[in-house]
């Protein structure tokens, strides 16, 4: 519990300051608890569904909200996991940007006693008393997933010899080595697949279209069979460019990962051939977690969401979409 004044001076303080595109929101209830939180960015559609998610947790939890978006750079954040630390918020949540550079700020708010739960992505360290509780998705399950789809739809197709382009997202970030991993160690040794190129597409819908000319100026209209996005924002974009280029590849497999409704529905109409669910919807579960340690509740160190895959060989009549 925090004293009336540092929580008034950390509310009046926030009132000043700016974040999300200039603007930081700062959402109080009558709590005692107040929930510092730092999201990397609005790059995505998932990104936007996840931020709407801790909003409305906080609230329907009755938890005070402290949130600033850190607009994709790691500096922004660790100022704002500083100012949390200032203010004395009784928990801090981030999603970091990438997974290295933590260790500093986060034994500030070790040394000050605010635990941090990490959300959605996880950081590299050698002291994992830094953070309470990763809450997230597994992206290593979710690189498998698509491996096996693809193995799958090899088998089907009676294919000899796939060429792959892979579309990563952000260097350096959990989702993008864990989701090469996984899908590497499922194809890894099977001689049918190779990937030929590897791209950097930051999770960004604009950066998935500049890769995608990038490769068909490189390979040309018959330099590959498969396309594999690691998230739907980069897909969607590889497609625009894909489906408004003459000579472009033909009867390609596209697997993607989130689960965003415009993925669905691309999938439903043959544009994509398989779909990773990844959730958004974190936030009463984070919150959960919030008040199982104000509590003084044991944590689990790692918590995973339930989280499957949609593809062409599924009913595509009503699938079901979390979050988006």
């Amino acid at each position: 519990m925090r004293k009336g004044f540092a929580l008034l001076l950390a509310l009046l303080l926030l009132a000043g300051l700016t974040g999300c595109a200039g603007k930081q929101e700062t959402e109080k209830e009558e709590s005692s608890i107040v929930v510092g939180f730092s999201q990397l960015g609005a790059e995505s559609s998932w990104r936007i569904a996840n931020t709407e998610s801790m909003e409305q947790a906080a609230k329907d939890f009755g938890y005070g909200l402290m949130m600033e978006n850190a607009n994709q750079k790691q500096e922004k954040q660790i100022d704002a996991i500083r100012s949390f630390i200032a203010y004395q918020v009784d928990v801090i949540v981030f999603s970091p940007i990438v997974e290295t550079g933590w260790d500093n700020v986060l034994s500030e708010a070790k040394q000050a006693g605010i635990p941090v739960i990490l959300m959605d992505r996880m950081i590299a360290t050698e002291d994992d008393s830094l953070y309470t509780a990763y809450i997230g998705a597994d992206f290593y399950a979710e690189g498998r997933r698509a491996g096996e789809y693809l193995v799958r739809k090899a088998d089907t197709m009676g294919a000899e010899r796939l060429r792959i382009v892979e579309i990563c997202g952000t260097e350096d970030s959990t989702p993008m080595r864990d989701r090469h991993k996984g899908f590497m160690d499922v194809i890894g040794q099977d001689e049918r697949f190779v990937i030929i190129d590897s791209v950097d597409g930051d999770f960004l819908r604009s950066k998935g279209e500049e890769c995608m000319r990038e490769l068909l100026e490189k390979y040309g209209s018959d330099g590959f069979d498969v396309v594999y996005s690691h998230n739907d924002g980069m897909t969607l974009g590889a497609l625009d460019v894909l489906e408004s280029t003459e000579n472009a590849p033909k009867n390609l497999i596209v697997i993607t990962v989130d689960g965003e409704k415009d993925a669905v529905d691309a999938l439903k109409a043959g544009r994509i051939n398989c779909v990773v669910q990844c959730t958004p919807d974190l936030g009463p579960s984070v919150m959960k977690l919030v008040g199982d340690l104000k509590e003084g509740k044991e944590l689990p160190k790692v918590y995973h969401p339930e989280e499957g895959s949609f593809t062409d060989f599924d009913d595509l009549i009503n699938p079901k979409v979390e979050g988006f």
